[in-house]
């Protein structure tokens, strides 16, 4: 089923990127707006390697607006296989290096983020904050772990796939999807004590062209989640046998749930206006800031009150009664505070789009934290 969009369009395009894009604005069901979208879409790539490469550039011939590529490796020549984003000249060189070059050659307009940094349990939450979609291309077990791990904590989608030998897979793991879908994670797919010793490419290899079709087929979950269009892998796996040119998916659901199971599907979890949120403050309900510390430093809504998604998650019923209206950076946080908070029997909102919808005239508008 298709999900609603993760963000709200940019006013407008640039001319020449309406020129560029202008296959996307003739489709049917995407168009203008859903082009708009990908504009304003913050995605999150873990990996500039063989799945990292083919959806960077995916997703800047797209036209998303802010790329950040996440990897601390440099190019070796034995990458060049599959590797897409690297060439020879680039052997010896930092891989987010070459990744900022080949998405500034496909699309001038799109903003990446270099990140070269090794994704860990105890940096991966703070590093994919504010990301709207995270895209996971890496190649070792802890660190999809830790991916995993912060989204589920973020309360973002993760587009998750692995690639090896002649085979992959292609999911997308969410912990706080729409409502009328159920969450699943990453140990619903690997439960932590079947993971064993995973081989790594260079043990057991991997067709190079193989990882082309699945960074492709990474990336499009991506642009299908901005826009609101298709329906994303969440809840099924894309098995994909290159050899016998075989594409199959099976089902997966969050462990314990059966498939005769019918999930009780929650009230919708109000989305305000900028205005209607103002109109809610001036009525008596607590404006609650769920982002992280380093980004309520830049600026928040004044007089509301900064707490951590994982530590309202911890404890919800210390928000108290209520009407609380849930701020975050572009809003999928603050869904997951709200629902968190609404299952407590607490009146809760959420503010359309998050503290990025926010214009310089609204009554919300943030001030900078004077600390």
């Amino acid at each position: 089923m298709p999900f609603p969009p993760l963000v709200e369009p940019v006013e407008h395009l640039s001319a020449e990127e309406q020129l560029r894009t202008a296959r996307h604005a003739v489709l049917a069901g995407f168009g203008e707006v859903g082009q708009r979208r990908l504009a304003a879409a913050h995605v999150a790539v873990v990996g500039a390697g063989g799945l990292g490469s083919p959806v960077v550039l995916a997703l800047a011939a797209a036209g998303v607006g802010t790329i950040t590529i996440l990897d601390d490796d440099v190019v070796e020549a034995s990458n060049l296989q599959r590797q897409v984003l690297h060439r020879l000249a680039d052997v010896g060189r930092p891989k987010v290096d070459s990744a900022v070059r080949a998405a500034a050659d496909l699309s001038p307009e799109t903003r990446v983020e270099a990140v070269r940094r090794r994704v860990d349990a105890d940096s991966a939450a703070t590093l994919l904050a504010g990301a709207d979609v995270v895209v996971d291309g890496t190649d070792t077990f802890a660190t999809r772990a830790a991916v995993a791990a912060a989204c589920e904590r973020l309360g973002v989608p993760l587009v998750w796939g692995v690639v090896q030998e002649f085979h992959a897979q292609v999911t997308v793991l969410w912990s706080a999807p729409p409502v009328d879908a159920s969450p699943v994670t990453l140990a619903d797919l690997y439960p932590p004590d079947t993971v064993g010793e995973v081989p790594t490419c260079a043990q057991v290899g991997v067709l190079g062209a193989l990882c082309l079709q699945v960074g492709g087929l990474m990336a499009l979950e991506a642009v299908k989640l901005v826009t609101g269009i298709g329906e994303p892998l969440l809840g099924r796996v894309a098995v994909i046998d290159a050899l016998r040119a075989r594409q199959t998916e099976v089902p997966l659901r969050a462990a314990g749930a059966t498939p005769a199971a019918t999930p009780t599907t929650p009230a919708p979890v109000p989305h305000l206006t900028p205005a209607d949120a103002a109109t809610a403050r001036a009525a008596g309900a607590t404006i609650l800031d769920v982002r992280e510390p380093h980004e309520t430093a830049a600026g928040s809504i004044p007089g509301s009150v900064l707490l951590p998604l994982d530590t309202l998650l911890a404890d919800p019923a210390a928000v108290g009664d209520g009407p609380v209206v849930v701020v975050c950076q572009r809003g999928a946080r603050a869904l997951q505070a709200a629902r968190a908070l609404r299952d407590l029997g607490v009146e809760a909102s959420v503010l359309a789009g998050g503290i990025e919808a926010l214009r310089p005239d609204d009554a919300l508008r943030p001030e900078e934290d004077p600390a």
